[in-house]
């Protein structure tokens, strides 16, 4: 009995030492994993903002591709909430509290455990760098109760360590997502069209062809700046003119211009004030980044041969840029619009011309 006794008394010494060790053991914990991606902020925020995407990136799904996620009638935003259920991982719910436009959100997340349920909160950070990327911090505070940090010290890896892999994980994932998301685009040959030209101010410059994006932004700026300046109302989008087109040596005298509705007397300056006659064109849509007008210009061309149609060398080549890249953050979203001049009823084999 007196063995029993001290058997007692020391699995009793055991527990309350026990107690005693993970009842001051500091529970709070704040883990967070960072990444720039080379994306605009404004679509990374929207792909973590709507929770339906997380479905697509979400780092669980490599643990149970099996995980069931229930969305509310509200997916983005504040107010957004779904939840899941997993054999694996386990349930649990997420609702978001608070959000700041393209800087930071704040989320509630609850784990469903047979110790009872666990609330967490989970925020994001997004911050712009100077060269286009976005440095995206994705991160979870909060404290373990006394049973969870019983639980934890007996796991094989540390539960800061776990946490830190699947955000690193998931941040990867997002990544790729957006990567993906800005290399859709799609080209259409519309065929014929009638171009009803105008008047528009413009200016000139001579570069290489490799140098057309960081030359055109600046130029088109300087248009609009002059504009502004001289309270000038813009008619329609920007275009561009392409004057000469030197593939073989990689050059090109190019105009960047922006529509007016009337002619504009210019006494002074580089910005001039031109007109384009109405005309017919051979009509190609780009929709996606602009890396891609290349390809555009090849169908257009293309067309042209196969159809025997004759080019207009009176009117250049240009390019209608169709929306805002401002107002549209995934570049496969950006349309532009390219147009070769060509006599609208003539092709190389017409009887009218081939005696010329």
């Amino acid at each position: 009995m007196k063995i029993l006794k001290y058997l007692f008394f020391l699995l009793l010494i055991v527990i309350i030492g026990a107690a005693v060790y993970f009842g001051t053991k500091d529970g709070k914990f704040n883990v967070a994993a960072t990444k720039t991606i080379e994306a605009p902020v404004d679509l990374i925020f929207e792909q973590v903002n709507d929770y339906k995407n997380w479905q697509v990136w979400g780092p669980w799904m490599e643990s149970d591709p099996n995980i069931k996620m229930n969305f509310n009638d509200n997916t983005s935003g504040e107010g957004a909430s779904y939840t899941w259920e997993s054999d694996i991982t386990g349930n649990g719910s997420m609702e978001t509290i608070k959000v700041a436009k393209n800087d930071s959100i704040l989320q509630k997340i609850t784990f469903n455990t047979p110790l009872g349920d666990s609330e967490s909160d989970v925020y994001w950070r997004f911050s712009p760098t100077n060269d286009g990327a976005t440095e995206v911090t994705w991160g979870m505070k909060g404290e373990h109760s006394f049973m969870e940090k019983v639980f934890m010290s007996f796991q094989k890896d540390d539960f800061e360590t776990v946490l830190k892999d699947m955000y690193e994980k998931g941040l990867h994932n997002i990544n790729n997502v957006v990567q993906e998301e800005m290399k859709k685009y799609t080209i259409t040959n519309e065929g014929i069209k009638q171009y009803g030209g105008g008047y528009y101010l413009f200016t000139t410059t001579a570069s290489k062809i490799n140098e057309l994006g960081e030359k055109m932004g600046p130029m088109l700026g300087k248009i609009a700046a002059f504009m502004e300046q001289n309270k000038i109302q813009q008619s329609g989008m920007p275009f561009t003119i392409y004057n000469e087109w030197d593939e073989m040596n990689g050059t090109t005298i190019f105009s960047p211009a922006i529509p007016v509705s009337e002619r504009i007397i210019i006494t002074e300056g580089d910005v001039l004030c031109g007109y384009m006659e109405p005309l017919s064109a051979i009509k190609v849509v780009l929709k996606g980044n602009y890396n891609y007008l290349g390809e555009a210009h090849q169908t257009a061309m293309d067309y042209i041969k196969d159809n025997k149609l004759v080019l207009n060398t009176k009117q250049p080549m240009f390019e209608v840029y169709a929306n805002d890249p401002g107002e549209f953050p995934n570049p496969a979203d950006w349309i532009t619009e390219v147009y070769y001049p060509i006599y609208r009823d003539l092709r190389v084999d017409n009887v009218l011309i081939e005696g010329n």
